[in-house]
């Protein structure tokens, strides 16, 4: 049975028995910090079982997709060597919320797997949690289970529950007693089975797991019962594929081999048994689903996990033999195995493709060298040795070869690593950089008021009576301040915006009957707000009573930008997907600038997109919603968090038209107050960060203005219509090529030309060698390097040296010599004579070189050495 119908007869078996398919989800978990990748099937569950969320279904089934890339159930170096370890995996389930329990979960697995799949019964047996009698005996009484094909789990990690075959969330949530569902592929497979001294062994493979969640456990370790019982079941598509198909290896199952003989046919071996093959097929897998469903290599967090299972993929193919970029050209094979059943790596395939064939051209310069280098490194070891740290580090810090992917290859030559040495010349380097920047930022360390938190009004009070609380110039603390003095103002409230995730901060003023302060920025310190400026009259000292008052029209140009940046962050994630999270921002009155996530640059057609859906959204002049509430709950209704911000447990969430963000910004109150918003440039701010810069507002209205002034001025001078002016570019510009090409043909002609007067008495000949060295006048370089080509193409053997000196003094020298003679003499050593006497500088090859300089007086005797150098030479 192919692995595509198995998929399929589950979930249509399920179905038949009342269960919703519902499609896999993201393998980014939704609204969940405390997991990097979706490791399960029950994850997009997790709410529905916590009773965070109400499921609109009583029972459903999944295929889902499934990543681990360390952890207990799957250790990295293990893929690819064991017949069982995976990065990617699909896990069949079947779900129930309160509608069915264990007697059905129990029912319903054993028919899928006898009479659907026609298991043999003798080749399964169970277990289940050691006092989990009610299991026991549905398994024994009902299904029919001789004693002895059921096993009881105790707890055998030295605590209560902590079994194998008792299931919790958590520390603290949902559990509840298991199931396991084993197959014995026989007694010619080493191992014992589940719970004996040889369990570790093969011969018993778990196939599946159903899980009763009936209780929940607290923090001290109380167990009470659920409301409502549910039931979470996980099997392995790969696992039950490998049973079906009557092989012992998943690596062995239709769709793996199918792969692995593409990897082969790529790297051009025969032995399709070879382990780095099936590390390939399984990592192929990996990274096509991380990127279709959004992320990108980088250097931490997802995208490091996604770019190590990339390079370790191309050190296994490096290790058989392939040095280039290969891995993206599997995609159309994988998606032949794997299209039906997940459609977007179709969709994806683009994307897919481009990602993961730029990461490989980045990666296999520094995989070729830092194999050689840690290859002759580990030439001179042996079994049981240690890699020194040092050399891990070298390796690392100077030619970026990545500390995982050496131990990596240590570990197969059973070479350990010394991580720790490693970590303390990290750990150094850190350190390092750390003082540097406290150095260079030495002199501008204040000794910052550390009293009350000022409290922040400006959300929607622009004007407010404030009480200076304290006063810094220079650095210092002071109590007053005159006329022109510079400082920094403390107080106890105010209406200014301190600059902060990514906004700028307020302008304006600190006025009193006697004084005002201009404020030319807000920072934030420690939850106080410093007003930043100069005393442009009076005096003020702390104690004060002032009056502050922001520049609205400056903060509502502010607004109309924040605001648009959280509609631009959705209009692109829809337009590019769900990868391009914003990665930075600065916002003021003037522009926005954003940075995402996104490998590639964005085409004019995706820019107007997304420009016509932002533009929607403001014009439908929609209420701004900013609500507070807690940090879950907010992550729960799918507002974006930027994962680089601490946030509070209460966080202030923004809805602006589709946009749902945790922003403490200020914001307009409609979308329409935006009024419109233009894309002006895009660009590469690293590798795989863009940036977009853009204008709302009445700087987008001088934008166009701008632009349109520009668009009557090119139809003046090229007297046409606007509509017309790019039909009009385009024909001077075809007419600018044609001189071009024009002009070319001439001075080729004029060269020969000018060959041909030379040939008369100017070339001079040493044994078989035809020499020219002479002055010219007024002709551009571009005539001189074609007479050296002329003259090149005419004599086997030839030297050319031509000076020409302009009206203004300036002297161009270029120096041609045909390559059969460059082993006796070569034109970089004849310029550079030329050039040091005359005050220039210039360079090129051994048979073309170019120069200028200004003493032309001297030139005819310095071109008569130059003809005694030559002669010398050959």
């Amino acid at each position: 049975m192919k692995t595509s119908d198995i998929r399929i007869k589950f979930l249509k078996f399920f179905e038949s028995k009342g269960h919703t398919i519902l499609p896999s989800s993201s393998l980014i978990p939704t609204n969940d910090q405390t997991l990097l990748f979706t490791n399960s099937g029950m994850v997009q569950f997790k709410d529905i079982f916590t009773g965070h969320e109400t499921s609109n279904y009583k029972s459903v089934t999944t295929a889902q997709r499934c990543f681990r890339a360390g952890g207990k159930h799957n250790d990295l170096e293990n893929v690819g060597y064991t017949a069982r370890h995976h990065t990617f995996f699909e896990m069949l389930g079947n779900f129930s919320f309160g509608e069915y329990f264990k007697k059905e979960a129990i029912h319903y697995a054993w028919e899928l797997l006898t009479s659907v799949y026609k298991i043999p019964k003798d080749k399964l047996l169970v277990t289940v949690y050691y006092d989990d009698n009610e299991a026991y005996d549905i398994w024994n009484k009902e299904i029919g289970l001789n004693q002895s094909s059921i096993i009881r789990i105790g707890d055998n990690k030295g605590s209560k529950y902590a079994s194998d075959n008792f299931w919790q969330m958590a520390d603290v949530g949902p559990c509840g007693p298991c199931s396991e569902i084993f197959y014995d592929h026989g007694p010619n497979v080493d191992g014992g089975p589940p719970g004996s001294d040889n369990s570790d062994g093969d011969r018993y493979v778990e196939i599946w797991n159903l899980v009763f969640m009936q209780f929940y456990i607290d923090v001290n370790g109380n167990i009470t019962n659920l409301m409502t019982p549910c039931i979470d079941t996980g099997m392995g598509l790969e696992r039950i594929a490998a049973v079906l198909q009557g092989v012992h290896s998943n690596y062995d199952i239709d769709l793996f081999k199918n792969l692995i003989k593409s990897s082969a046919r790529m790297v051009n071996i025969d032995d399709l048994s070879n382990s780095s093959l099936k590390v390939i097929a399984d990592h192929i897998r990996a990274t096509a689903f991380l990127i279709v469903d959004g992320v990108l290599p980088a250097n931490d967090g997802r995208g490091y996990v996604l770019r190590r299972i990339i390079r370790r993929a191309l050190r296994h193919a490096y290790k058989l033999g392939e040095n280039k970029v290969f891995l993206h050209k599997l995609i159309p094979d994988l998606i032949q195995e794997m299209g039906t059943a997940y459609p977007e790596i179709i969709s994806g395939s683009n994307l897919i493709v481009r990602v993961l064939k730029q990461e490989e051209e980045r990666f296999i310069e520094t995989l070729s060298n830092g194999m050689k280098i840690l290859n002759n490194n580990l030439n001179h070891m042996k079994s049981g040795d240690m890699l020194s740290g040092d050399i891990l580090f070298n390796l690392y810090d100077t030619y970026g070869f990545p500390a995982d992917l050496t131990a990596d290859v240590c570990r197969e030559q059973n070479i350990s690593v010394d991580i720790d040495s490693f970590e303390l010349e990290m750990s150094k380097q850190r350190d390092k950089a750390r003082l540097a920047g406290k150095f260079k930022n030495l002199n501008n360390q204040i000794n910052y008021y550390d009293g009350p938190a000022t409290i922040f009004d400006g959300y929607k009070i622009f004007d407010l009576s404030a009480k200076v609380v304290a006063i810094y110039s220079k650095g210092k603390f002071v109590n007053s301040i005159v006329m022109e003095d510079s400082a920094d103002i403390v107080l106890d409230r105010t209406p200014f915006y301190a600059e902060s995730g990514g906004q700028v901060g307020d302008k304006g003023f600190l006025i009193s009957d006697i004084s005002n302060f201009r404020v030319n920025n807000t920072t934030l310190h420690s939850n106080v707000f410093m007003h930043h400026g100069y005393l442009e009259s009076g005096s003020i000292r702390v104690g004060d009573i002032l009056r502050a008052s922001i520049d609205i029209d400056n903060r509502k140009n502010i607004s109309r930008n924040h605001s648009a940046t959280h509609i631009m962050h959705k209009a692109l994630r829809t337009v590019l997907g769900t990868h391009a999270l914003q990665k930075g921002s600065l916002v003021d009155s003037e522009r926005i600038r954003f940075d995402f996530s996104h490998d590639f640059p964005v085409s004019i057609d995706q820019i107007k997109e997304v420009e016509k859906i932002s533009n929607e959204e403001i014009l439908s002049n929609s209420l701004v919603n900013i609500s507070n509430m807690d940090y879950c709950d907010a992550i729960s209704i799918g507002a974006i968090a930027v994962f680089s911000e601490k946030y509070e447990n209460s966080v202030r969430v923004v809805n602006i038209g589709s946009s749902l963000e945790l922003c403490c910004g200020t914001h307009v109150n409609r979308t329409g107050d935006i009024g419109f918003l233009k894309i002006i440039s895009e660009s590469s701010v690293s590798a795989g960060i863009r940036r977009i810069d853009a204008v709302t507002g009445n700087n987008t209205l001088r934008l166009i203005q701008d632009q349109q002034d520009i668009f009557l001025r090119l139809s003046s001078s090229l007297n046409t219509n606007i509509s017309n002016i790019t039909t009009k570019v385009d024909g001077q510009i075809n007419y600018i090529k044609n001189i071009e090409k024009k002009i070319y043909l001439l001075e080729k002609n004029i060269a020969n030309v000018i060959v041909d007067n030379f040939a008369i008495d100017k070339i001079k000949f040493i044994k078989d060698i035809g020499i020219l060295i002479s002055i010219v006048h007024g002709l551009e370089h571009n005539v001189l390097c074609n007479i050296v080509d002329s003259m090149k193409s005419r004599f086997q053997k030839t030297i050319v040296l031509l000076a020409s000196v302009s009206s203004n003094g300036k002297v161009n020298v270029v120096c041609g010599i045909s390559n059969a003679i460059t082993n006796l003499i070569n034109a970089k050593d004849i310029i550079s004579l030329v050039l040091t006497k005359i005050n220039g500088k210039g360079g090129g090859r051994n048979n073309m070189a170019t120069g200028s300089g200004y003493n032309d007086k001297k030139l005819p005797d310095i071109l008569d050495n130059i003809f005694g150098f030559i002669k010398e030479k050959i």
